[in-house]
């Protein structure tokens, strides 16, 4: 797998945990990004 594959692999991880979540900034804020 390469970086690119990584880092949309984890943005799609991030998607479907802030659907989860119900609320994409504390998603963002659970993945490390402000």
């Amino acid at each position: 797998m390469t970086t690119g594959q990584k880092i949309i692999k984890n943005k799609v991880g991030l998607l479907k945990l802030a659907e989860t979540l119900g609320n994409v900034s504390k998603a963002c804020n659970v993945m490390g990004y402000s």
